[in-house]
């Protein structure tokens, strides 16, 4: 039977603000407030940040500055030494099991009294194994004798104790926990054996051990993955719903005929992805896909066929990059892809004027120019298509969600194509663009030389200056990555102005090196980065300005400077500026890693040039936070679950969430009204929180 229809369960009481609680006034009330804790559920949801564990443990197994609680029988008088009035310090011998160890305690010499040669009492504090030693936080006298050996340690601020918080939460318990209500479906807890909400809540305050306290955690580490998906599949469905679509009924015969009149082969994953993105072109729904693959995969070809169908169906093709530079190579690629198939192509960036502009957009309007490709130029008001039927855009987490939405108001709901070379990981991919359909290209095309990797000290300059110099007497370009410019952090950092200075003196009348950093006006980084494309510059030195797309296959170097500075993300997006030729091509982080990650990183780094990999590994070092930057993550927050911890829980639940969704029975069934009206509370079935 569900909770709910049994009528002696009153989920709404615990709705009413914590004051109802004994014990509770008008002031702690307000300091609960502080913490979001305004009703008796806010105070049963407010979860361990951390547990104490007061378990006796065999001092063989404990590690140095580990935290333990023995028992054991005193060995020696006790003796004081005052430091002053306010400090000292209590030590005597302790025997535990077959350790003798030294026990001190600072600043409580009350103890002294308390304390007798062969009485056993139990002591909690820090172990240092070198020394034998326990530097005590908690005495008690007499045998081990706690009830809880696993204790709840919470996020407090202000004048709230733990042990006032505790009580306080387990009053809520006492006196409203017959009214918490099951929310997820029977059917769910036996499948996954997983505890009900009542005791889980329960064993997550006031566990009786750490596995109760883990499968209390289990549970909520489900439920909130859970309603995170229903969210965000119920969102997709809505999309879907609400916005009718083109079909696109392109031609098959032409499309082969296309493909196979490409100057390459294109890889399996290449295909598998085109058939996902032309299946979704085919169908009435507007398509809301993220296409993911690593730097060099093979993603503009893509790009190529799927516009190319969008034209052969009758309609017009945009595709949208983050810079000019980028939006040139786009177009001149294209144009020579698409020379023999009589397809008009035409490049728009703020660099197109006057006459030029209004010729462009003249021939944009009335369906001659097929496929626009260009910077956010696109999406200016007086910009206007005939027919829009596919957007792409390039790099899409360089535009702001609301560039994406303005691109896709052009048409009547054209379909929607986003692609990233920033390989994010799956765990992310479907927590963040839950509401996408993602497609991964996750093969190399052939004939690719490996960039070949090392990792050198910064005292090894020298020989690296020198290796450069082999590779610019071929004839080939090298990029030289600083983390930053001037002094805003850390004045020993050396910075983009000081390595090109040192290089600039290095390279004196033999090779030219130009500088690009994130202060130089736009147009001026435009013209460095035509000085360095056309080789008029041979080694460039710059900020991570440089990371997006640029293609210069005569580049066969890379440097980064500090390179413990960075993401292992970013360094391999720097990583694929080089390689793009035919040539053996070459990175050289130069780094002094004082932190174990820093190290680590620079190992996976000469280890794997697989993006995936990478992001993964990047994930498991730095958390979800900081992998998109705190500021436009668009994370959720989860009180309990951790996505790189538990990613497979948040697999499953999104699969659970998508079979939900698309089921008659969750809409209409009993046993979901509790997951409905938790929907109905995020706000996800109106719609309103769609961008």
């Amino acid at each position: 039977m569900a909770h709910h229809s049994n009528p002696a369960i009153n989920p709404s009481l615990l709705l009413q603000p914590v004051e109802v609680l004994k014990g509770i006034g008008k002031e702690t009330a307000l300091t609960l407030n502080e913490l979001s804790v305004e009703t008796i559920k806010d105070l049963m949801e407010f979860f361990p940040s951390r547990y104490e564990d007061y378990r006796l443990r065999d001092l063989a197994d404990v590690g140095h500055e580990e935290r333990v609680t023995v028992e054991g029988k005193v060995h020696s008088q006790p003796s004081i030494m005052f430091y002053s009035k306010k400090k000292s310090r209590l030590t005597f011998k302790l025997l535990v099991g077959r350790y003798l160890v030294n026990v001190i305690f600072f600043n409580q010499p009350y103890l002294k009294s308390k304390i007798a040669i062969n009485d056993t009492v139990t002591i909690t504090g820090k172990w240092d194994k070198h020394r034998q030693t326990i530097t005590a936080q908690q005495f008690a006298a007499g045998p081990h004798s706690r009830q809880g050996d696993f204790e709840a340690v919470y996020s407090l601020r202000g004048a709230l104790s733990q042990k006032m918080f505790r009580k306080y939460v387990g009053l809520a318990l006492a006196e409203y926990g017959e009214h918490i209500e099951e929310t997820l479906p029977q059917k769910t807890i036996h499948q996954y054996k997983l505890m009900n909400r009542r005791d889980a809540l329960r064993s997550l305050h006031f566990p009786a051990s750490e596995k109760e306290m883990k499968q209390a955690r289990r549970r909520f580490v489900f439920e909130e993955f859970l309603y995170f998906q229903l969210k965000m599949q119920a969102l997709r469905k809505f999309e879907r719903e609400h916005s009718a679509g083109i079909s696109q009924a392109y031609d098959v015969q032409k499309l082969k005929q296309f493909i196979n009149s490409l100057p390459f082969t294109m890889t399996n994953a290449q295909k598998r992805v085109v058939n996902d993105i032309c299946a979704d072109m085919r169908s009435p729904y507007r398509m809301n896909r993220l296409l993911q693959g690593d730097v060099g995969s093979g993603k503009t070809a893509v790009a190529a066929v799927c516009l190319y169908a969008s034209v052969t169906a009758g309609f017009q093709g945009a595709l949208m990059v983050p810079t000019e530079i980028l939006a040139e190579q786009h177009a001149e690629s294209l144009l020579q892809l698409f020379e023999p198939m009589d397809v008009k192509v035409a490049l728009l960036t703020s660099s197109v004027k006057g006459k030029r502009r209004k010729e462009l957009l003249a021939r944009l309007e009335s369906g001659e120019i097929n496929i626009l490709v260009g910077t956010h130029a696109l999406i200016q008001e007086d910009v206007g298509f005939h027919r829009l039927g596919l957007v792409i855009t390039d790099e899409q987490h360089r535009f702001g969600v609301n560039q994406r939405r303005i691109l896709r108001e052009k048409g009547e709901s054209p379909d929607v194509l986003f692609m990233t070379a920033t390989p994010i990981p799956r765990t992310l991919a479907i927590t963040v663009f839950g509401e996408m359909d993602v497609s991964i290209i996750d093969e190399m095309p052939a004939g690719r030389k490996e960039i070949e990797t090392y990792w050198a000290k910064e005292e090894m300059l020298d020989r690296v200056l020198g290796f450069m110099e082999k590779e610019l007497v071929k004839g080939r370009q090298a990029y030289v990555i600083c983390p930053l410019i001037e002094e805003s952090e850390k004045l020993d950092l050396q910075n983009a102005l000081d390595v090109h200075a040192q290089l600039v003196q290095y390279f004196h009348g033999r090779y030219r090196v130009g500088l690009m950093h994130g202060r130089l006006p736009a147009e001026e980084k435009e013209t460095v980065m035509k000085a360095f494309t056309e080789q008029e510059v041979e080694v460039l030195v710059s900020t991570t300005v440089v990371e997006v797309g640029v293609n210069v296959p005569n580049a066969t170097m890379m440097v980064i400077y500090d390179a413990e500075r960075f993401g292992l993300s970013q360094l391999h997006q720097l990583r694929g500026r080089v390689g793009r030729g035919s040539e053996q091509s070459y990175c050289i982080l130069l780094a002094n890693p004082k932190t174990e990650i820093g190290q680590e990183r620079m190992k996976i780094m000469t280890e794997t040039n697989d993006g995936f990999v990478l992001s993964e590994k990047d994930l498991e070092l730095r958390g979800p936070g900081d992998f998109f930057g705190k500021k436009q993550s668009g994370l959720p927050e989860f009180k309990v679950a951790d996505m790189v911890h538990d990613y497979r829980a948040l697999e499953v639940a999104r699969e659970d969430a998508k079979q939900l969704i698309e089921s008659e029975a969750f809409w209409n069934d009993e046993q979901y009204a509790a997951l409905r009206r938790h929907l109905e509370e995020s706000g996800a079935l109106s719609g309103e929180k769609l961008d």
